[in-house]
């Protein structure tokens, strides 16, 4: 996906430049000129999660007698999903456009949980995967640049609400029935003969604590308490690269 990543950005830059160098017949010369446009959208994505750790903590054990532990909790590595949807714009100015693109992202997280403690020498680690549904209406402006024979650069930048429909009361951690991202991203207009393609990346950013810290209060199995109870903070980025088909 890195690899993919660097690809779009350098592909971009060299096509932007390369197609502005010389003059083409335009595909689709009037489309750029309706007030609606509508189209479909699937692509992939990474997701990551930024926990904030409390640090030393005093664990109770079975038989009363307690202990002070650092556990610590990652997700340690970046993981990989998809998304599809649809989307709608609308045309405010000759280089600004709203779009709204409600969209559906599934994909999956791995946690790891270690506890760094003296009396626990093998400091043994245990491990979360969690399945992650997303519904989302994204609200974006763009930003596009003149049309270049038959492309168009742009910027874009929004907000994303976001409803989680996938959470288990059992796991060691939950998130919240919902989350709200910033957005910020660019991508190209490709005029085709017969439709417009919109590769496009964006870089997303949680504005809020995505973390259920009520879920501790749900638990069954109290040995968990101590792992649901050493993170006091989440927040999650997303990568993702969406292809628009109109």
């Amino acid at each position: 996906m890195k690899r993919i990543i660097c690809a779009f950005i350098i592909s971009l830059l060299t096509a932007t430049t390369v197609n502005g160098q010389k003059r083409v017949v335009q595909n689709r010369p009037y489309t750029d000129l309706r007030q609606f446009h509508f189209g479909i959208l699937l692509g992939t994505h990474l997701q990551d999660i930024e926990f904030t750790n409390v640090g030393l903590q005093t664990i109770t054990n079975e038989d009363g007698t307690t202990r002070e532990a650092h556990i610590t909790t990652d997700q340690n590595r970046w993981d990989h999903g998809f998304q599809v949807g649809v989307a709608g714009e609308t045309r405010l100015s000759e280089h600004l456009q709203l779009r709204l693109a409600p969209t559906m992202y599934f994909g999956s997280r791995h946690f790891k949980f270690q506890e760094l403690n003296c009396d626990n020498p093998t400091n043994e680690d245990y491990h979360q995967d969690l399945k992650t549904v997303y519904i989302a209406t994204a609200a974006e402006l763009i930003f596009d640049g003149p049309r270049l024979n038959n492309m168009r650069p742009y910027l874009m930048g929004g907000i994303e609400p976001m409803l989680n429909l996938n959470s288990k009361n059992q796991d060691y951690l939950k998130l919240k029935k919902y989350d709200v991202f910033a957005e910020i991203g660019m991508g190209i207009d490709l005029y085709l003969p017969f439709f417009k393609l919109r590769p496009e990346l964006k870089f997303m950013f949680s504005l809020i604590n995505s973390l259920d810290k009520k879920h501790a209060q749900n638990l069954k199995d109290k040995s968990m308490l101590p792992y649901t109870n050493s993170v006091k903070e989440a927040r999650s980025k997303i990568i993702a690269l969406t292809f628009y088909f109109e």
